[in-house]
């Protein structure tokens, strides 16, 4: 995990021990529809069963406070962190990625003990102005894991042939709306974290980027817009793929976007309400970075780079024009329930957003110190970068800062797009 720019609580008004309790039991309430199967299973390398992030994120806070920083503590199972450590080099060797859901044993209870016992032990330090920092992170951490859990046990119950749900009940309808456009005369424009309250050591340091005049759609593009790139060819067409895009719709025999098929009775799509009618208003999502470059060129536009949709967020651009947004505002995640985007307004919730920018160090970027630096520096290779927020994000966890990543062919996240163009 990176190091945060300052130990300030995340900004929800409550103290970090509210807080710690309150993100942990986030963690608990999502799984309780789960069975111990459903937890142990994994769908592919890039996810994880549900029960390992119940699991990592208990080694996190045993890990790098606990263990640490508690006096006469004891790791609950020795044998565990080799279990569920991620890709800390610097904690030694660890079970494979692929190797997660062989995992039968420990048992879900026996994890849910272990968090329990952690818990218990974690209250001492919450209170402790010293471990603010790491606390904080640790906050950060759980949330970022919350989201993955969410997105990866989708992937893995759509593997079953009976589509089950993991939540009855059926989603809200979006409402339609016209495109608008957020326009920006370009200039100077500062970008990354202005160091008031927590941010990750990839937001920063604060830089100024030169912008050239161009506009950002007020809205993201929906269902029914996609549907329309589907029936024009859109997949078929290699003049509007990247060479690697083209080669990917031909590798995996790429036609729409994950989850989506045509049945006997419509337009449906996978979700955690197991199958469903397509909303044609609500926003499309599940499609790689490929997917978003295509569409952009069909509709005779592009994506944002991230400095422009940072300018956009933090009403940087000029007199006259909308303001900026609210992070904490949108259809994202407040409790145990069924993530599905809702076509909310403004630029965070329902999916985060894909940009034509790689995700590259900012100007004086150095990593954090110690094993905690791993996090985001060492990937700053091949990925592209995703701004706003999500329905599976928990809410008040994003920022205009938050830089999100992902490699161009990933679709298993709620990801999306919001076009841009020159002006």
């Amino acid at each position: 995990m990176p190091e945060p720019l300052t130990s300030s609580a995340p900004e929800t008004g409550q103290s970090l021990a509210q807080e710690y309790r309150r993100t942990r039991d986030l963690t608990e309430s999502l799984v309780e529809p789960l069975s111990d199967a459903d937890a142990t299973i994994q769908s592919m390398e890039d996810a994880s069963p549900a029960k390992w992030h119940l699991a990592h994120t208990t080694w996190f806070w045993e890990t790098f406070l606990l263990r640490d920083f508690a006096r006469d503590y004891t790791l609950f199972d020795d044998d565990w962190p080799f279990l569920f450590n991620s890709y800390y080099e610097a904690e030694g060797e660890r079970i494979a990625r692929f190797s997660r859901g062989l995992l039968s044993r420990p048992t879900l209870d026996e994890i849910r003990e272990w968090r329990a016992h952690v818990d218990d032990a974690m209250e001492p330090i919450l209170d402790d102005p010293a471990h603010a920092e790491l606390v904080t992170l640790g906050i950060a951490h759980e949330q970022q894991h919350i989201e993955l859990l969410l997105t990866d046990i989708k992937h893995a119950l759509f593997q079953n042939p009976l589509g089950p749900a993991m939540w009855s009940g059926a989603p809200a309808r979006a409402e339609s709306r016209e495109l608008g456009w957020h326009e920006h005369p370009g200039g100077v424009a500062l970008i990354g974290h202005d160091g008031e309250g927590f941010a990750f050591d990839n937001e920063g340091p604060r830089h100024r980027v030169l912008l050239e005049p161009f506009a950002l759609a007020d809205r993201l593009v929906t269902n029914a817009e996609w549907q329309e790139f589907i029936d024009d060819g859109g997949y078929r067409n290699a003049r509007l793929w990247l060479s690697d895009g083209w080669a990917w719709v031909k590798e995996q025999g790429a036609e729409a976007p994950l989850y989506w098929r045509s049945a006997e009775s419509g337009a449906d799509h996978f979700t955690h309400q197991g199958w469903q009618t397509r909303d044609p208003n609500a926003p499309v999502t599940h499609i790689s970075y490929f997917e978003a470059d295509a569409y952009a060129s069909w509709a005779g536009k592009r994506l944002p780079t991230e400095f422009e949709w940072e300018a956009i967020a933090r009403g940087q651009h000029g007199e006259g024009n909308a303001p900026a947004h609210d992070p904490a505002g949108g259809n994202q995640l407040d409790g145990a329930e069924p993530p599905q985007p809702a076509g909310s307004d403004g630029l965070f919730g329902d999916c985060w957003q894909f940009t034509r920018s790689g995700y590259l160090p900012y100007p004086r970027f150095q990593p954090a110190a110690g094993a905690v630096g791993e996090y985001n520096g060492k990937f700053m290779s091949g990925q592209f970068v995703l701004k706003g927020a999500s329905c599976a994000t928990v809410r008040g966890h994003s920022r205009a800062s938050y830089r999100n990543f992902f490699y161009p062919h990933q679709q298993w996240q709620f990801t999306g797009l919001r076009l841009a163009k020159d002006l």
